[in-house]
């Protein structure tokens, strides 16, 4: 049984609304269906009806005790798309926010990139100041999320203007092997102990795409290049090296600005690793605690401990790495601020160059939120005064936030953040947020994004499963190679 429904007059905008609804009522039960369908939802908490019309928009919420109905209507323009959605949204927002006594920090923005709308303007030669009226009184965004937008906004385009993406392109390469699975992952990683027996092969065909990308693309300049997982260091030393030096020999490494492997797991970290990486021109890293309780490492399934960490982290140092990055997740199980804290005191006595901090979503294909009755007696807790903490914890390391992103289900209804050192920004996670140009992609799980000179994107999935990847090589070059001959 659901705990709200939504019906609908028309096929219209049904995906915004149904996500702005879920910012309010995060944990409840959302059914939509279309009011020429004849359906009945059975009782409910919360229903909202919809109803388009050329030139107005009504909405009617009705809560359970039916005597407090809400009514609101507004007019709209009938050619204009966009701002007939906003005013559906902001009417929504109101309502809502009338009836739940919340305000959402990011208002009525429930998309994943909320700098792009700061960036877009700045384009258009606004200034700051009305940039942060318009997006408050256009999207009812908080005060210090409008200045986190606008701040970030700034950031990025003076890193972009460095770069001139337009230029060239940047490569992902995917490795789709762990040590074990996290609770919370939603990425296709496969466990080692199973999966590792394909590695070869894996390679084998990972060669052959690198190549096709690296000949497809010889009169572009390449950029940045990512691999990352998965966890790119379960690979043996000499694996890694035979995929480094297959990477330097296939393509021109000239303009390359931004060379970063993940090591996540610190399970995986090894002197040989981390050496061999530094003498193939990597020359950044990031190792991934998460979390620096114990406690909670054990609770979301990651077999390392937090000394492991320490240790990855000293080897990486040690091997010559000037630019390591650590993620982070808040929001995970029976974690508060004190744990918080605790994870950010020893992070700060390791002082890394840069800090991603998540908010943890549970989306459907994570075992975290499969198996969430297990733990419905442990908090997913995260709040802006969490948040701030950790924003006070990157600048006293010497950071400052340089990109951000937002995802669906997300504790709190609020954001993912990188901090950096300057010097130490991570530009392929601008490249990648503000879509400015192509990313090619490469392995089982991997989507390139093609970014045209009109505006256009168009994506090329790989597919996830290892043996499919395998087994469907050529298949997975043919899925490119359309977007290839237009790029």
């Amino acid at each position: 049984m659901s705990d709200i429904s939504i019906s609908f007059n028309k096929r219209d905008f049904e995906y915004d609304v149904y996500t702005l609804v879920k910012a309010f009522y995060p944990g409840k039960e959302i059914t939509t269906f279309y009011t020429d369908e004849n359906v009945h939802p059975a009782e409910t908490f919360l229903k909202l009806d919809v109803s388009m019309f050329d030139d107005q928009i009504v909405l009617n919420v009705i809560p359970d005790d039916e005597e407090n109905k809400i009514s609101a209507s507004r007019e709209v323009p009938a050619d204009d798309r966009k701002e007939r959605k906003n005013i559906l949204k902001r009417l929504i927002y109101e309502t809502l926010s009338e009836i739940s006594g919340k305000k959402l920090p990011w208002g009525t923005l429930t998309g994943i990139r909320p700098t792009k709308i700061p960036m877009a303007l700045m384009e258009e030669g606004w200034r700051n100041p009305d940039i942060a009226k318009y997006m408050r009184e256009e999207y009812y965004t908080s005060p210090k999320k409008t200045a986190l937008a606008i701040a970030v906004a700034n950031r990025e385009k003076e890193i972009l203007n460095k770069v001139n993406p337009e230029e060239g392109y940047s490569l992902y390469i995917g490795i789709p092997f762990c040590p074990s699975i996290c609770l919370y992952c939603s990425f296709g990683s496969h466990p080692y102990d199973r999966w590792g027996k394909f590695s070869e092969e894996y390679l084998s065909a990972l060669f052959k795409e690198i190549d096709f990308i690296a000949s497809s693309m010889k009169n572009k300049k390449l950029q940045t290049i990512y691999i990352g997982g998965g966890t790119p260091t379960t690979l043996s030393a000499d694996q890694l090296e035979r995929l480094l030096a297959h990477i330097r020999g296939s393509f021109d490494m000239t303009d390359v600005m931004e060379f970063t492997v993940e090591a996540g797991r610190p399970d995986t970290v090894d002197l040989e690793k981390m050496e061999t990486l530094i003498r193939n021109g990597v020359d950044r890293v990031s190792i991934n605690p998460q979390t620096m309780n114990q406690k909670t490492l054990e609770i979301i399934g990651r077999n390392h401990t937090v000394e492991q960490v320490v240790t990855a982290f000293e080897l990486a140092r040690k091997a010559g790495f000037k630019n390591i990055n650590m993620d982070i997740i808040v929001g995970l199980p029976g974690e508060g601020i004190g744990e918080v804290r605790e994870t950010l005191r020893q992070i700060k006595e390791l002082h890394p160059d840069s800090l991603t901090v998540h908010s943890l979503a549970l989306k459907r294909a994570t075992r975290l939120n499969l198996f969430k009755d297990i733990y419905t007696p442990v908090s997913f807790e995260n709040s802006q005064e969490i948040m701030d903490l950790v924003d006070i914890a990157a600048m006293e390391m010497g950071m400052e936030p340089y990109y951000m992103y937002r995802q669906k289900n997300m504790a709190g209804n609020l954001e993912n953040i990188g901090y950096a050192k300057r010097g130490c920004f991570g530009i392929y996670n601008i490249l990648i947020m503000e879509e400015k140009q192509s990313i090619l992609a490469a392995g089982s799980g991997a989507s390139s994004k093609f970014v045209f000179k009109d505006g256009r994107i168009e994506r090329a999935e790989n597919v996830k499963d290892i043996k499919n990847y395998i087994e469907r090589i050529d298949e997975m070059l043919t899925r490119k190679e359309k977007y290839l001959k237009c790029n």
